[in-house]
């Protein structure tokens, strides 16, 4: 146990050099090239503030908010490293419960002679929109499911935004998460097994899936900052912005639950949740009606938990178990 928490935690400085974290340095650099044509149109060029504190306020990057999320990349990693291995489902037994499926059902695999350039392009393609599909179909759910909210929750808690923000997290719903990504895998794999065989493999930029690389590289990192970036009402009708990243995460309670898609915007477009940064040119980021005093590590992980619990008690039932005075009490300790 120690030693797979040593390994987690000497991991960590691995984050800059690897393609699929997103705090990988080239993924940062292209984000501070993307803030400087909004730093030359900002008032803050013509009042003299230098880029450097255009792009590191203090007010941002020293906030206690911002400083929890510092916190919250180690911590959830240890909590990851000691917990997360023995339980989370893996690709494989999926892959083979899709492939035994479609063999049942269709009879056996196809395995279509397609030229090998044509498979990697297809399987590719196929493993980033499964991948950005069930993103969304899971933060979905996190919005909308009560018991589930109370987890996600801690996300929206944030009260500045940093590149450190996603790693604002609770250990419950990253492991949702990492459920997703190997459920993701596993379909894809199993239905890229059924059409084209064994020989698969993805186009990878350094490692990374290349549809997920380009996505990162243009600007991925300015989703969670203060760095108002757009791509204008007909790109935002395909791909989520950073700018309308940041509208997700207003105060407004008119943006609450919307722009819930990671790359593509063609899913919120789908269940009406889409909103193009043009028709909220003015947002202030905070957590609204969903401040919930996730002010400490304490409060980060032990508030969700007893609210989630609550909230999956019928209601009746919830009265006589958990006396709504007794919770309040109980989270109001988190707090001291």
């Amino acid at each position: 146990m120690l030693e797979q928490l040593w390994q987690a935690i000497a991991g960590l400085p691995h984050y800059l050099i690897d393609a699929n974290k997103r705090i990988y340095i080239p993924y940062l650099l292209s984000a501070i090239v993307m803030a400087i044509p909004v730093y030359l149109a900002s008032e803050q060029v013509r009042s003299g503030r230098g880029f450097a504190k255009f792009l590191f306020p203090k007010k941002v990057w020293l906030c206690q908010s911002a400083r929890l999320d510092y916190v919250l990349l180690v911590t959830n990693t240890l909590i990851k490293a000691a917990t997360f291995a023995p339980i989370v489902l893996t690709m494989v037994p999926v892959a083979i419960f899709i492939t035994d499926t479609l063999e049942a059902l269709f009879g056996a695999p196809l395995h279509l002679a397609w030229p090998s350039g044509v498979i990697i392009a297809a399987f590719t393609l196929m493993l980033f929109i499964v991948d950005d599909l069930t993103r969304f179909l899971l933060h979905l759910a996190l919005h909308k499911v009560p018991f589930l909210w109370e987890i996600h929750k801690v996300h929206h808690s944030a009260k500045v935004l940093t590149p450190f923000t996603i790693y604002r997290s609770h250990p419950i719903e990253s492991y949702f998460y990492a459920c997703r990504m190997a459920l993701t895998q596993g379909i894809v794999v199993g239905l890229g097994y059924h059409f084209f065989g064994t020989g698969l493999s993805m186009y990878d930029i350094l490692g990374a899936n290349a549809f997920v690389f380009v996505f990162n590289i243009f600007g991925a990192n300015l989703r969670h900052s203060h760095i108002r970036f757009t791509w204008g009402d007909r790109l935002e009708n395909w791909f989520i912005s950073p700018a309308q990243h940041q509208i997700h995460h207003s105060d407004n309670p008119q943006h609450f639950d919307t722009n819930l898609g990671s790359a593509l915007a063609i899913w919120d477009r789908m269940f009406g949740s889409l909103i193009r940064a043009s028709q909220a040119p003015h947002i202030s980021i905070g957590v609204g009606k969903y401040d919930a005093g996730h002010d400490s590590l304490i409060a980060i992980y032990g508030k969700p938990m007893l609210l989630a619990v609550e909230a999956l008690l019928p209601h009746k039932l919830g009265k006589r178990l958990v006396q709504k005075q007794s919770v309040k009490k109980a989270v109001n300790k988190l707090d001291q």
